[in-house]
């Protein structure tokens, strides 16, 4: 809006629109902030791109119902499963980047750094406040999980990790591995993709 065009206005319709205005640029800025702090592998990930005709196993309503972030909100996690390169990390990226527009924290890891991580933070001390870290994020997508076997101390590191995010913060998994067993036993959506 031109400086004439505003001069029409009366002032509290240009405060109203000076109001949405800093309101947006704020909005804007959080949600900049939270796609940085996510490190996403598809920073561009966005579900309106999905290509449902060339990704089988994806169900519209249900990605539609996950673009809501309720589930998010309601401190479940989702399970996307599928051969490498069917695009299930792609998938994942759109789901957190859809709870950054939302508002809602998210961080991406791939499995094995993650263990990564953790084995070093045992190594400073630091296991514990780390921990916590991730038990603030909102939405935890942990990408890859058993790539390669885990040995006991990963899921004892796994076990406290999630401990502390079931019932009060959300995840979404990736995995080649069929989650049959683990999608029935936490009763969460499961996108199996093709």
């Amino acid at each position: 809006m031109t400086h004439n065009a505003a001069q029409g206005l009366a002032f509290e319709e240009r405060l109203a629109l000076l109001l949405d205005r800093e309101e947006l640029h704020r909005d804007n800025r959080r949600m900049t902030r939270l796609l940085q702090l996510a490190q996403l592998r598809y920073r561009d990930a966005v579900i309106e791109d999905l290509d449902y005709r060339s990704r089988s196993g994806l169900d519209r309503s249900q990605l539609t119902s996950l673009a809501s972030c309720d589930w998010i909100r309601a401190n479940q996690s989702v399970l996307i499963q599928g051969a490498t390169g069917c695009g299930k990390t792609y998938l994942a990226c759109a789901l957190a980047h859809q709870a950054c527009r939302q508002g809602l924290s998210a961080l991406y890891v791939r499995a094995p750094r993650l263990f990564e991580e953790l084995n070093l933070c045992h190594a400073d001390g630091s296991f514990r406040k780390r921990l916590a870290a991730i038990a603030k994020i909102n939405v935890l997508l942990i990408d890859d999980f058993a790539i390669a076997p885990i040995g006991p101390r990963e899921r004892n590191d796994l076990l406290e990790l999630l401990d502390d995010r079931v019932g009060a913060r959300a995840c979404i998994v990736t995995s080649q591995l069929l989650c049959s067993a683990l999608h029935n036993s936490c009763n969460a959506p499961h996108i199996v993709m093709h």
